[in-house]
């Protein structure tokens, strides 16, 4: 028997700090690129969460067990994850914090092709064939609205934007290859630091080979990697997986649309990154999308209850 409950106030609150904390890591990293560049800093922070992530798993008695048939799916969510953030920090040096985490958080419909494909427990519903739809229609207008200009700024922007998708599809594919190997039963904090550990070293080999390593440590730069890597890649994680095993995952995962909102409040806000009315119009739809695609399993059942 299930016992997680219900959404309450609680779960409502946890979930609106959480993904403001998501929304706000784009922001974060744009405001800080002049003095660190994105993706040496998610090299680091990477590593300041996995130092922390492992002296969890030690208070917890857990161990990382590479015999235990998690090796070779744990080093192709590692590569995924890293792959995921090379592209984000590559996209933010073309396009806007605000673009980049509503393109990022289109993963779930991604995910959601993906496990369809894969494990016939996760077919699609109706409901969300339209979410999926809908998010790609709202993806097609932000391009070709776009697309139809000819300077160089809005094709760096573009450009910026593709790699914010293809980083939403390395974090799908990494959400499937967990559902569909033996990390889908192993511990949380092992899958994690598999992610950390092999992004932190992919990074900032990356960062390296790219010539991006020069640092101005100001505050604004040591206040990020604090954020970065304690808030979002350790407390975050620990309270995500608290609420999973609290609540009903179905219901959480409506709450996914926040993050992007939060993002494009708080690149204008903080960056004062214009929100284009084109791609506000696009953004529209593609919000919409992953609220369907996230809460079809939900609203199926509640119609099913009602037509009975």
């Amino acid at each position: 028997m299930d016992t997680r409950k219900a959404i309450d106030g609680q779960a409502i609150a946890v979930m609106m700090v959480l993904c403001a904390a998501w929304g706000m890591q784009q922001v974060v990293l744009k405001a800080t690129a002049a003095d660190i560049s994105p993706a040496l800093q998610i090299g680091l922070r990477s590593g300041i969460a996995a130092v922390l992530v492992g002296c969890f798993m030690r208070w917890r008695g857990q161990r990382m067990s590479l015999r235990d048939g998690t090796l070779r799916p744990g080093i192709t969510v590692g590569v995924l994850f890293a792959l995921e953030f090379l592209l984000v920090a590559e996209g933010l040096r073309h396009t806007s914090a605000s673009h980049m985490v509503v393109f990022l958080y289109t993963a779930p419909i991604f995910a959601a092709l993906g496990l369809h494909w894969r494990l016939p427990a996760e077919r699609l519903s109706a409901v969300q064939w339209l979410g999926i739809a809908l998010a790609f229609s709202g993806i097609a207008m932000t391009f070709l609205g776009r697309g139809q200009s000819g300077s160089a700024d809005a094709a760096s922007i573009l450009w910026g934007d593709f790699l914010g998708v293809l980083a939403a599809m390395s974090w799908a594919a990494t959400t499937v290859v967990v559902r569909c190997s033996v990390l889908s039963t192993a511990p949380p904090a092992q899958t994690l630091q598999y992610q950390l550990v092999i992004a932190c070293v992919c990074l900032l080999a990356g960062a390296v080979w790219t010539g991006q390593t020069q640092v101005h440590w100001t505050p604004a730069v040591w206040a990020s990697l604090a954020f970065h890597g304690i808030i979002v890649s350790f407390a975050s994680f620990l309270a995500w997986f608290w609420m999973l095993r609290t609540y009903l995952a179905s219901r959480l995962g409506v709450f996914s649309f926040m993050t992007p909102l939060f993002g494009m409040l708080f690149g204008a806000w903080l960056l004062g990154e214009p929100i284009e009315a084109g791609f506000l119009v696009g953004a529209i739809p593609v919000l919409l999308g992953i609220v369907l695609v996230s809460a079809g399993p939900v609203l199926y059942r509640r119609f099913a209850l009602q037509s009975e």
